[in-house]
């Protein structure tokens, strides 16, 4: 049995078959037909780990396929037509007037969209182009050279046995090697995580600030739909003091996407993401769409929030950050997307330029130094002191002022606030259980409302049992003495699929990782408030297979 590693060579590798790793392929080809670009994408199928609202401002499309909109079979077929703004109490809601919304929180022109069918019908014209795709390998190792320059990446080892030891269907990973190699994993990914730590990219950045994103999709009554619809929300459930927001969008064939987001700077240890927006569904201005409906998927993954000011220096030796890998979705709007895709064209256009000039795992500066000035700089710069002002003030307070910061940053360009600071990290957040109530939540009726496990199911997680567990926790003593001791077992709350369990074994609380239900959100790896536990990628292609999410 070999244990050397077989090796492929590119111009570009890219990791993440995403909005801005597709993006990126296919601006590269446009660009230089003759380069030779590979996307890796750790889904069992491009697609199938992509979850997302999702309302899409269609500014980075129009730029990267100009003629899109006169093709037949493009997933953009719901327009926006409505804007509702909805303010949450306990019995009750308040809609605010749309005028009074700063006018980039208009979504007069997006599309109502799975982005998971968007990075299918992308992944369709990168292949057009000469692209290689390659779902279900997982990049799980950077490679470097002896100057310490980034030379590709290396997939993971196939068929190891629980034990870390190879068994009878043992495959090597393979080398795939390239002049620059771009990062666009998504949200918290363990590449990027490394490359962060490595060339101390976030050195003079805030912290990142993550929310978790909870996503249903249900089919509903023809006269409950509201085909263009878009509603977002905030309030009810959530405290003042918790920050977070929710939202219904109609799409076509009487399909609703309703989704519940909790910004996980929350303090209070019982807090329970998932059962938060069951509770929302049950709210009287939302549970009349889905009377009679049925939920046909769940899923959750980590939201990046910490914006202009945190995103990292995007560039090192030999390649750069993309789209939610480097932080770029704009927290008021609930949009991503639309940065990920442009900041794909951008590193493309960059690196297809030094490749040109005869350049190879060099450091391409222009992509940090030019972002700032792009579309996706001045979109995020606007909205800087919206999450900060909310984590300052609470709901109430913190929604106005952001509000009134938008206003001050479209109307002159301008903050009263300057440039705030996040503070402390999301984990660092999470305070004693002490010093906090235990929340008591409802049991679900199975009709409206449910549990974490019985949604897994939907989400059709599923993983080989018999390998090693991919979420690694570093000191379990630690984990029983602060995780389990001091913050009553958080982790049993934040994973919305029901992977962690605190059991008592011959007396003692044990540690326990459902890791098969691991809906790939990374939520353990940002919340964990001792940073014990880290997020891996599993053997290639396991994971989730999201169906139109």
């Amino acid at each position: 049995m070999s244990l050397e590693r077989e090796s492929m060579e590119f111009d570009v590798v890219i990791v993440g078959g995403g909005p801005a790793g597709l993006s990126a392929a296919i601006r590269l080809k446009q660009i230089s037909p003759g380069l030779s670009v590979v996307v890796l994408e750790k889904g069992a199928e491009v697609g199938a780990h992509i979850l997302s609202g999702a309302v899409v401002d269609p500014i980075g499309i129009d730029r990267l396929l100009p003629r899109w909109r006169e093709e037949e079979g493009h997933p953009f077929k719901t327009e926006v037509k409505e804007d509702h703004f909805l303010l949450l109490g306990p019995s009750g809601s308040i809609r605010l007037p749309n005028f009074l919304m700063p006018p980039l929180m208009n979504n007069h022109g997006n599309y109502i969209v799975s982005l998971g069918n968007v990075c299918r019908w992308l992944a369709t014209k990168a292949e057009e182009l000469g692209v290689e795709i390659y779902p279900g390998f997982a990049a799980t190792e950077v490679l470097y050279n002896d100057e310490g320059a980034v030379i590709g990446v290396a997939t993971g080892d196939m068929g190891i046995e629980k034990n870390g030891e190879p068994g009878p269907n043992f495959a090597r990973g393979m080398e795939l090697l390239g002049k620059y190699t771009l990062i666009g994993e998504g949200v918290r990914g363990s590449l990027a995580k490394q490359l962060i730590s490595m060339f101390r990219l976030d050195e003079g950045r805030e912290p990142q600030k993550f929310g978790i994103g909870l996503k249903e999709l249900w089919q509903v009554k023809p006269e409950k739909h509201k085909q263009g619809l878009v509603q977002h929300s905030f309030g009810w459930p959530l405290g003042i003091s918790t920050g977070g927001g929710s939202f219904l969008y109609h799409l076509e064939d009487n399909l609703v996407a309703v989704g519940f987001v909790v910004h996980l700077n929350y303090k209070n240890p019982y807090l329970y993401p998932f059962e938060e927006f069951q509770r929302f569904k049950t709210h009287p201005a939302i549970c009349g769409t889905f009377e009679g409906g049925k939920r046909l998927s769940y899923g959750a993954r980590a939201i990046t929030e910490g914006g202009y000011q945190s995103v990292p220096k995007l560039t090192f030796p030999g390649g750069a950050l993309i789209g939610c890998s480097a932080g770029f979705v704009n927290v008021p709007r609930i949009k991503g997307s639309h940065n990920a895709v442009l900041s794909g064209m951008l590193a493309a256009e960059r690196i297809a330029a030094a490749i040109g000039a005869g350049r190879a795992n060099d450091e391409v500066v222009e992509i940090e130094n030019d972002w700032r000035s792009t579309e996706i700089g001045k979109d995020l710069k606007r909205v800087r002191n919206v999450k900060p002002l909310w984590s300052k003030f609470g709901t109430a307070i913190g929604v106005a002022l952001g509000g009134l910061d938008m206003w001050t940053n479209t109307l002159f360009g301008l903050s009263f606030f300057g440039t705030l600071k996040h503070g402390k990290t999301d984990a660092a957040s999470l305070e004693p259980a002490a010093k906090h109530k235990k929340i008591h939540y409802p049991k679900p009726d199975g009709v409206l409302t449910f549990d974490r496990l019985s949604s897994v199911f939907l989400s059709n997680t599923n993983h080989e049992e018999g390998q090693p567990v991919h979420l690694k926790v570093k000191d379990m003593d630690l984990q029983k003495r602060s995780e389990h001791d001091v913050f009553a077992g958080p982790s049993t709350r934040y994973c919305p699929a029901g992977v962690y369990e605190w059991v008592e074994k011959d007396g003692d609380d044990v540690f326990v990782i459902n890791a098969q239900n691991c809906v790939h959100c990374k939520t353990c790896d940002i919340k964990d408030p001792n940073q014990n536990i880290t997020w891996v990628p599993p053997q290639g292609g396991e994971g989730p297979v999201y169906p139109n999410m």
